[in-house]
């Protein structure tokens, strides 16, 4: 997979709506405390439901977090194929224990997280991984997020996602100087998540290297003009 395919996106970081999924809506993250989700109601969309909430916001690329999956409670594939026909790329993260629970379907980049995988992370033959962080340390492990992307290097995975779950959904901004250092840690596609609230911040993870920023929150409250999601790039 080329993550930024055109041309006119190849000096360009990448721009991607998150969608977290829970009991077949679209929901408001915030800080990974999911079991006070509520339908996200209040943003640019009039829709809560998957599909027409995607028709309004029009992204170029999504990532969606199948929260009831994650969870073991249920699961949102039906959801999820149906938005993939909407977009040029969807990464989905549906809680994989195993390599066995990639969904393999086209536009849809399949995700292994930290938090719920229970294979060995190096077995994983493709896809991306995604280093679940909180306060600072990879989720569920402890350990130095720095060093699993050092490993990840090496390991099958085509690129990573630093998801930093505390910041999930409130708009509070970056910390430049640790995510410097954790993309320098890895040399292949790094996207970023969590608490991107500005222009300014797309502007420092774009100088720091990163390939694609994760966003929601910032869009719904018009911080992020919605006509650069739809480009799908920030250049």
């Amino acid at each position: 997979m080329i993550l930024l395919a055109n041309s006119d996106c190849a000096d360009s970081m990448e721009l991607i709506l998150a969608m977290d999924l829970k009991a077949g809506e679209v929901v408001h993250g915030a800080s990974g405390n999911r079991d006070s989700y509520l339908p996200l109601t209040w943003g640019l969309s009039s829709t809560a439901d998957p599909v027409g909430y995607l028709v309004q916001l029009s992204p170029r690329h999504l990532y969606v977090a199948d929260l009831d999956r994650i969870m073991g409670k249920g699961d949102h594939r039906n959801q999820v194929m149906a938005c993939s026909s909407f977009v040029e790329t969807l990464y989905l993260d549906r809680g994989c224990r195993g390599p066995e629970d990639y969904l393999r379907q086209p536009r849809i980049t399949d995700v292994a997280a930290t938090e719920t995988s229970d294979a060995d992370l190096s077995t994983y033959p493709d896809g991306f991984l995604s280093v679940d962080v909180q306060s600072g340390r990879v989720m569920p492990s402890g350990e130095d997020p720095r060093l699993l992307l050092r490993k990840a290097g090496e390991w099958h995975f085509e690129g990573a996602i630093i998801l930093n779950v505390g910041a999930v959904g409130t708009g509070g901004g970056i910390v430049p100087r640790s995510l410097g250092e954790l993309r320098g840690a890895y040399d292949k596609t790094l996207l970023y998540g969590g608490g991107v609230a500005s222009p300014a911040d797309l502007d420092t993870l774009e100088a720091l290297g990163f390939d694609g920023a994760i966003i929601a929150t910032a869009i719904h409250r018009g911080t992020i003009p919605l006509e650069d999601l739809r480009r799908g790039r920030w250049s």
